[in-house]
């Protein structure tokens, strides 16, 4: 089955292997080139594809008229996309007579939309998924196909869960294609009104605010930490203060939020309900854990976060 693919990330790394797994003919790949700005801590799309000997595309225009002309002669019985950046057009999606296919990274109709796997982390969701649907002009709107659920631990970062839905995606997709290549497709149209649209973030969108519960900053926290740009906060001069990981604790101070609780063995920050424990911090580009934290607390008089 001739197949063009719209992939980028580890995700779309998955879905390149499990096509080629299941025997499809994969005639073109368009990907993104890495962005020398950007924490690059994922596989790289190209690199597989010319490995393959696979044509590889990085144009940022996929939807203009030269680009809609050549996959058009490609002539393509289905489309995926994996994790792509760009919406793909409906004279692209209109082209393959199978269909064209998208890989989400939730249980749709929940987190339509980007940063899914932030999200549910942000929002202390216990459970998400992996989703394969039509793709249709409306970002994942489209009828379902199949669905793989996944359990969010209270320890998981974005990154140990993107792992744990590569996994998933994984099984789903070695679920799917063959009922694809059979003509047997699943198709179950979507209820949005049961679900959740939620847009990108960006790295200021990180900034804790301290009147927010013990819980909720810390899945802030772990929802943005490594290898994304982190939660943070302000010290008393206006220094940026990296947490790159700390644990809610109960707190019986009766300290505005923001406040620093100083012991021998712990810093904490009072929030809106209970503290904040720092475990792992940057300020002015160093890392401090344990100990180290302490003695930078005491010795720079701070009070308070902001």
């Amino acid at each position: 089955m001739k197949t063009v693919v719209f992939a980028y990330h580890n995700m779309g790394l998955t879905g390149l292997d499990a096509l080629s797994r299941h025997g499809y003919d994969i005639a073109a790949v368009f990907t993104h080139e890495d962005d020398p700005g950007e924490n690059c801590w994922f596989g790289s799309v190209k690199n597989w594809a010319g490995q393959k000997g696979i044509t590889v595309y990085t144009t940022e225009e996929v939807n203009a008229p030269q680009w809609i002309a050549k996959i058009a002669a490609i002539d393509p019985d289905v489309i995926f996309s994996f994790y792509y950046r760009r919406m793909i057009c409906r004279e692209i999606l209109a082209l393959p007579g199978v269909g064209a296919f998208n890989l989400h990274g939730s249980y749709l109709p929940h987190y339509r939309g980007r940063c899914p796997v932030n999200w549910v982390i942000i929002n202390g969701e216990k459970q998400t998924g992996v989703t394969l649907h039509y793709m249709i002009e409306k970002p994942d709107a489209g009828d379902i196909v199949g669905r793989k659920p996944v359990v969010i631990d209270v320890s998981d970062t974005a990154k140990t869960l993107y792992d744990k839905l590569c996994g998933a995606a994984k099984e789903l997709l070695d679920e799917t294609l063959p009922l694809i290549k059979k003509g047997q497709i699943p198709r179950q149209k979507q209820d949005l009104s049961q679900g959740s649209y939620y847009g990108g973030r960006r790295p200021e969108d990180g900034r804790i605010d301290w009147k927010k519960s013990a819980g909720e900053i810390y899945n802030l926290i772990r929802g943005v930490t490594e290898p994304y740009p982190g939660a943070f906060a302000f010290l008393d001069k206006d220094e940026k203060i990296i947490i790159w990981w700390g644990e809610a604790v109960v707190s019986k101070e009766v300290f505005m939020p923001g406040k620093l609780i100083i012991t021998d063995k712990e810093i904490l920050v009072q929030t809106g309900k209970n503290a904040i424990k720092f475990l792992d911090i940057e300020v002015k580009g160093k890392r401090l854990r344990g100990e180290q934290i302490n003695n930078y607390f005491e010795n720079e008089k701070v009070k308070e976060l902001k």
